[in-house]
């Protein structure tokens, strides 16, 4: 029991983190976009937002963890939440590709956009990587989807990075979007399994060990 309140702590942090970092990055993305011109940054932002939203859900479903009598049916519903959102990030990315595609919109150069872009890929990873722990400890599908989510946002980092790296080196001004439209099957799928509440490996993993442990002790 107290392991289990341990690993809501950190998940509780951690989402804190989450919520907090993506409303800055949000803000900074957002503004700077706007500032410079940039689709591709104002869409980085907008996806920031979109990530808040799954933390948010996350933050409900970790103070709901007391509640044994309720947990499964709020870990159920903050899956299918999070499925949404990835749901609405795949609309979103999909849109916004296809009018810069259309209008040949080319990322345009920002210091506080590659500034964001470049700490996001850094702390997003490690970030990600610390929700798989916590979905394993508490067996949470819906954590890790959240983790799935968290690691999509280092990816349209890259993209984000790399189509102002090409453009402005290559003149590829179709990199950025292109990138963006490769992501949104993937994004799209992730949706479709949290809303059908597939486990994840890591905790599918976790239980086998638990009923192993189990069986060993008798």
């Amino acid at each position: 029991m107290h392991d289990r309140q341990s690993a809501v702590s950190r998940g509780l942090w951690l989402e804190y983190l989450t919520v907090g970092w993506n409303a800055l990055e949000a803000a900074v993305a957002i503004f700077a976009g706007w500032m410079a011109g940039s689709i591709a940054l104002i869409g980085f932002g907008i996806d920031s937002v979109i990530e808040s939203s799954s933390g948010a859900v996350m933050l409900w479903r970790l103070h709901a963890d007391v509640d044994e009598s309720r947990r499964e049916h709020i870990e159920r519903t903050a899956l299918r939440l999070v499925g949404v959102s990835f749901f609405a990030l795949a609309a979103y990315v999909a849109v916004d590709a296809a009018s810069s595609l259309l209008r040949r919109e080319a990322p345009h150069e920002s210091i506080p956009g590659i500034g964001i872009a470049t700490a996001s890929l850094i702390v997003m990873p490690l970030l990600a990587r610390a929700k798989r722990r916590v979905a394993a400890a508490l067996d949470s599908r819906a954590m890790h989807a959240d983790s799935r989510q968290t690691s999509l946002c280092a990816y349209l980092s890259a993209i984000l990075l790399g189509g102002l790296a090409l453009n402005a080196v290559a003149g590829w001004w179709w990199a950025d979007p292109l990138a963006a439209l490769i992501m949104v099957p993937i994004i799209a799928k992730e949706g479709f399994e949290a809303l059908r509440g597939e486990k994840c490996d890591d905790c599918a993993c976790n239980v086998s060990a638990q009923v192993l442990k189990k069986n060993r002790s008798h």
